[in-house]
């Protein structure tokens, strides 16, 4: 048996603990110089991440987030329980780092296809963790400090910040709404930008210009015209595009989506960003992609080796075998490429009619699954509160999420700080179970009868 000598370890740190020499240095290693880094500055604050917890917390229907509540294909689910549980165990382990090869290869085939040109699938395309960082990589890549990049408003909110980080100094140019003839509903095609106006954004500094076609949160698909009038303003001035088409499949009444990247000169100046969470409704899955020429996306590839690094093998397989069905059905009617639209579109003009029903005017969306509408007439509600520093639309959505249980998100989000002129307007989201629609429209006409009610 061993005999302890002297004090044990433990008598000896509470001697030193009780201290005052010790205590004086405990209170010296207290953190006391700035943590965060300079390009966190301004950043920080997030009014999605107020509403989503608003919505949690009160709404009984969610309108507001952007994914669909009903199930993707069971095409596309099946294929993820063959990669799962099937005899390939090395789709547990890492693939190819810039993109699974079987995903790869049919991204290659089905937007060559699209494009019109023969792409190499290990250098004109790479897989990201969602289109979300896909973007993030794109302005990593290629924005300096002091280098300008155009955004047009509204945006999708992760461009501004994302820019900033970079070191860059966003631009903004809004589309402008014009009234619509014969009393007819707005839509989103009447929403503008004018092109002396967009013409005046571009300078010696502008590095790239970001174009969102079909647009979160209006709808708009940028016509041919328009497109071109862009085209012509990045060949002119040696810019960049930034091509966020991740709604490319949704688009209404006829509609053609364009790829930019197919014009004439853009093919080298741009890098089109895609989306399986989009595209087969399955955003959990978190499966993005750029299509673009070698001599960017090898810039793109050095941020991802140098940062992510990897994708999940098992949702990259699922979603190669989901491409490869649809490359075999492309323009059929099977194909889910046409019979999701078709759905969509059923669902956006139940949506149109419900709000417009109720005094909510509605601007029709010619493609996303999103529906932006006028509150105006909902003023007496929710009075506005002059010298407010909060735009009346995000007073509103938290008021209508904690009174009515119908959340949406303000439009006001998606413009910068210094151009929220557009504050009368919701966005809603119509990807949603045909229950889920009508539990929106009950919470509508209720109100309208509570409104209308001696």
């Amino acid at each position: 048996m061993l005999r302890r000598v002297g004090p044990s370890l433990r008598h000896f740190l509470l001697e030193r603990k009780s201290s005052a020499g010790y205590s004086s240095y405990s209170g010296k290693a207290k953190m006391s110089r700035p943590v965060q880094a300079r390009r966190l500055e301004g950043i920080d604050k997030n009014i999605w991440v107020e509403l989503v917890q608003l919505a949690a917390t009160y709404s009984t229907v969610d309108l507001g987030q952007g994914f669909p509540d009903f199930p993707p294909p069971d095409f596309l689910t099946e294929a993820a329980v063959r990669a799962l549980s099937g005899e390939n165990h090395m789709l547990h382990q890492y693939t190819r780092a810039f993109g699974h090869p079987p995903l790869v290869k049919v991204l290659a085939q089905f937007f060559g296809k699209l494009l019109g040109r023969d792409l190499d699938p290990m250098t004109n395309v790479m897989v990201t963790v969602g289109a979300y960082q896909a973007l993030f990589y794109c302005f990593q890549a290629f924005i300096d400090e002091g280098d300008e990049v155009i955004i047009i408003e509204p945006f999708f909110d992760c461009y501004e910040p994302m820019v900033k980080m970079a070191g860059g100094l966003p631009v903004f140019v809004p589309l402008r709404p014009k009234a619509p003839k014969d009393g007819k509903l707005m839509s989103s095609a009447d929403w503008q930008l004018d092109p002396a106006e967009l013409a005046s954004k571009f300078s010696e500094q502008t590095k790239a210009i970001v174009l969102n076609s079909p647009n979160n949160p209006l709808g708009k698909v940028y016509s041919r015209g328009e497109l071109e009038l862009i085209a012509d303003l990045c060949v002119k001035h040696d810019v960049l595009c930034i091509s966020d088409e991740v709604y490319e499949w949704l688009v209404y009444d006829g509609k053609e989506h364009i790829r930019i990247a197919s014009l004439r000169g853009m093919w080298d100046r741009t890098v089109t960003i895609g989306s399986a969470g989009k595209t087969f409704s399955a955003t959990g899955w978190k499966v993005g992609w750029t299509v673009g020429p070698n001599r960017l996306l090898q810039h793109i590839r050095t941020v991802h080796q140098n940062s992510v690094y990897h994708c999940a093998t098992l949702a990259q397989d699922a979603v190669a075998q989901g491409f490869q069905r649809e490359l075999e059905l492309y323009g059929k009617p099977e194909s889910y490429f046409i019979q999701l639209p078709t759905e969509l579109q059923k669902k956006r003009d139940w949506l149109v009619q419900s709000l417009d029903a109720v005094g909510m005017k509605p601007i029709v969306p010619e493609g996303t699954y999103f529906l932006v509408a006028d509150i105006s007439q909902f003023k007496s509600d929710v009075p506005d509160v002059p010298d407010s520093d909060e735009p009346y639309d995000s007073r509103f959505a938290k008021w209508m999420v904690k009174n009515k249980g119908l959340a949406t998100i303000p439009l006001s989000s998606f413009y910068c700080g210094a151009h929220k002129n557009y504050s009368h307007f919701v966005r809603f989201c119509f990807a949603k179970e045909d229950a889920t629609l009508k539990a929106a429209n009950d919470i509508l006409q209720k109100w309208k009868q509570e409104k209308t009610s001696p």
